[in-house]
Formats: structure tokens, C-alpha cells, sequence
């Protein structure tokens, strides 16, 4: 049995969303229809900022903690835990619009019909917990490793100070640009009163199942497992055209032998592991000078945490072996792991529950890209939807979810979100 509260949305308020939508893609809005606004640049700041008047325009107190996670709470029952929903702002370089903005929008929307909703209804029919939206910092990881940093700081799997101490590619801490922003904030938004009861998050699908199926909404009942790796090749710098070849400890041509053997190790595996080299830097990157160092960024992704403990010995075994053939040594270190885990069957069952009474189709999806919520699962109960993304592209500005999809997503958060604060997921 559903509430009436998605079942009074009308059109109007589809029109609301979209408008808000479009307003929230303008920021950083590249020419080819993405966006790029990257954690803690100027464009992030303006989205910051552009979110905290609309919801404190609607009644929400907004808040920051101490990275920059910027919440916005609002109590039916003073005193009582939060329900939270939300996702992150910043975006990849040349990014997607739909990527992470729409989760936090659909947040904001549901939660204030939430409100609105509940407005009027006498003080024993209010819910039993409160609601609160977040926009997680640095979910993207691309100008501060690691990914999730936000959440990762809020759940306890990262230190505070070593992720304000984080330096981008020109020496920015993480601190100085949220100062510079005036988006760092100074107190430990939950906790010493305030408490999280649980979390739902709402995204783009970034896979190509429920395009490929024609199924509206996907629930996530498990996460891949990763393992990121920050990788050094050592060589020795020389004349590129004075050098013999056999004197020369390239660390390019080490860095590309790498390369090629993470991308062999996916095509060894097949569909069951994903591989990438996504960042490549070269010093001293002149034309006539054979490199002396590159610094890679690597991955390895499996829904087997088996497989990947494998895939993982191969590529230590190749290393050592290009070690040798091409002169350099090769430093590793794990930049973020995780394990392939499940998401609470409550979480899954509830939001299932709601797509069959609102009448969405719906399919079980498996997360293979790290989210806010794979931190949070860790920490309470947990929803994590999936809407449709269509050729499943992502982190690219052609990157696109239709408006029926975008507006059926912010239904189904809203009712189950609606089920949440009345504790049906405690």
C-alpha cells in the first residue's frame, strides 16, 4: 500500500524538477552538453552554493562539516535521528551532467515534498525520524585521490586530516580550497545529538542493463569489488637520440608495458574483470629526453573479491618481469580498495516494494562503480537506485538519462524515503 504522497505528484511537479535540473547543469556546462566542475574549483562552488539557497529557501537549515560534506537537515520530530539521502555535485573533467547532481536534486525534491507534505499534519501523525539531504564532497576523485573522500571522512574509513592534507596537481590542499570557498565548515554535523538512522541514494545506472532491458529502475544489491593502485616506473633520464637503446631505462616504455599488460589481464578474465589505466603523468615530458619517471593511476574491478586477489598476484608477477625487460624499477601502492559486498536485503526489499506499488519495472543490478553508498551500507541501512542511463555511458558529456526517467526516479526516492522516516528500514 503506497502513501499518497508520490500519487499526488502531477505534472507540475515534474516541471519543477526539470527546471531546477537545468538550472543545476548550467554550472560548469561545457559546449558538447556535460559539465565540469571539479571538487573544491570555483564552478563546485557556485553549484555549493547555488543548493544551499534552495534549501534553506524552503526551510532547511544547511550546514557544512568538517570536508566540506554540506547537509541539508530538517526535523519533523526535534531531537530524532535523520534519515539522509543524497549524492555528490562535483563532476569528472568534461563529466556528465547526470552523474551524482541528479542524486542529490532528486534528494532535495523528495525531501521537500516530504515537507510539504507533512506540513499540516498534527504532531502524533508526525514521522518518526527526520530527513536531511547531502551532497557528499569529492565523490569524484579526479583533482583529490581518493574517490569518496567525503564520505569516506564521515564514515570513519578515511582520517580527516590526511584528506584536508591532500594536495592536488599544483600543491592545493583539500583544506585551502575549501577555506578559499568558504565551504569548509567547523563542527561535526552528526554526532553530539545527531544521529543517522539510515541512507538512500539515487544515481544514473553508469552500465547498460536497464537501457539494454528497457526496466525503469534498478536495485543494487551488491557492489564490485576494487582494487586502485598509485604506480611510480623509475628509469633513468637521457638524450633520446644520443642513447643507445640498450643503455636507455625508459620509464615510458615501462609505463606502456604496464598498460598493455593490465588491459591483457581483462581480456584473460573476460566480462568478469574490468582494468584501466585512467591517469598517466610523465617527468620530464620533453620531446627529446627519455623519461625518468611516470606516475599511473591503475584499477582492477571484480564482482569476485577471488578473482581479483588473482588478478591482483598476475599483476605483480608481470611487473616484475617488465622490471626486467625494460631496466626500471616499479613502485606500487593500493590508492582505495574495497570488497565486493551486499547491500542490506531490508534496503532492497523496500525500495522493490515500492516500485511494484507505484508500478515501475524494476530488476536486481549489481554496482560496479564505487558510490557514497558503498561507504555508507558499512555504517546503516541502506538504498541504493539505479535509473537508467542510456548506452550505459558515463563520465563523458554525452552522458544522458531521459526526463520520464529522471522523473520516476524522484517518485520512487520520495516513497521510499517516505517509508524510511517512519521506520521501515530500522
Amino acid at each position: 500500500m503506497t502513501t499518497d504522497i508520490t500519487v499526488a505528484r502531477d505534472q507540475a511537479a515534474d516541471v519543477r524538477f526539470l527546471d531546477d535540473f537545468a538550472a543545476l547543469s548550467a554550472f560548469g556546462a561545457t559546449p558538447a552538453g556535460g559539465v565540469e566542475r571539479q571538487a573544491a574549483t570555483a564552478e563546485d562552488g557556485q553549484t555549493r552554493a547555488w543548493l544551499a539557497a534552495w534549501l534553506a529557501e524552503r526551510g532547511f537549515t544547511v550546514v557544512n562539516d568538517k570536508v566540506g560534506n554540506q547537509f541539508g537537515l530538517f526535523e519533523f520530530r526535534p531531537g530524532a535521528p535523520y534519515v539522509l539521502a543524497g549524492s555528490h555535485m562535483d563532476s569528472q573533467p568534461r563529466g556528465g551532467r547526470f552523474d551524482g547532481a541528479y542524486g542529490v536534486l532528486a534528494a532535495a525534491h523528495a525531501a521537500d515534498r516530504l515537507r510539504t507534505h507533512l506540513a499540516d499534519q498534527p504532531a502524533d501523525a508526525q514521522p518518526q525520524f527526520n530527513i536531511a539531504v547531502v551532497n557528499w564532497f569529492n565523490e569524484e576523485g579526479c583533482r583529490f585521490k581518493p574517490s569518496m573522500m567525503g564520505s569516506g571522512v564521515f564514515t570513519g574509513k578515511l582520517a580527516l586530516q590526511k584528506a584536508l592534507d591532500t594536495t592536488d596537481v599544483d600543491g592545493v590542499t583539500v583544506q585551502e580550497a575549501l577555506e578559499g570557498l568558504g565551504e569548509l565548515g567547523a563542527e561535526d554535523v552528526f554526532g553530539g545529538g545527531r544521529e543517522v538512522a539510515s541512507y538512500a541514494e539515487i544515481h544514473i545506472e553508469q552500465g547498460r542493463e536497464l537501457d539494454k532491458t528497457g526496466t525503469t529502475l534498478g536495485l543494487v544489491d551488491s557492489t564490485w569489488a576494487a582494487n586502485k593502485y598509485e604506480i611510480a616506473v623509475i628509469g633513468a633520464q637521457a638524450h633520446t637520440g644520443a642513447t643507445a637503446m640498450e643503455d636507455r631505462h625508459d620509464a615510458l616504455y615501462g609505463a606502456a608495458l604496464a598498460v598493455v599488460a593490465v588491459r591483457e589481464l581483462a581480456d584473460r578474465f573476460g566480462e568478469e574483470l574490468h582494468t584501466s589505466c585512467g591517469q598517466l603523468t610523465v617527468v620530464p615530458n620533453s620531446p627529446v629526453v627519455v623519461a625518468r619517471e611516470v606516475h599511473m593511476h591503475l584499477d582492477l574491478r571484480s564482482p569476485s573479491d577471488e578473482l581479483l586477489a588473482e588478478a591482483d598476484a598476475l599483476l605483480r608477477k608481470q611487473f616484475a618481469e617488465i622490471e626486467v625487460k625494460a631496466g626500471v624499477e616499479i613502485e606500487r601502492r593500493f590508492a582505495h580498495t574495497w570488497k565486493g559486498q551486499l547491500y542490506q536485503p531490508g534496503g532492497v526489499e523496500l525500495s522493490g516494494a515500492v516500485a511494484d506499488d507505484l508500478g515501475v519495472s524494476r530488476m536486481l543490478v549489481q554496482t560496479r562503480a564505487g558510490h557514497d553508498s558503498t561507504n555508507m551500507k558499512d555504517m546503516v541501512p541502506t538504498v541504493m537506485l539505479f535509473i537508467p542511463s542510456v548506452e550505459g555511458i558515463s563520465h563523458a558529456e554525452a552522458e544522458f538519462t531521459a526526463d520520464e526517467d529522471l522523473c520516476t526516479g524522484v517518485d520512487v526516492l520520495t516513497e521510499t524515503l517516505a517509508r524510511m522516516v517512519r521506520g521501515a528500514l530500522t
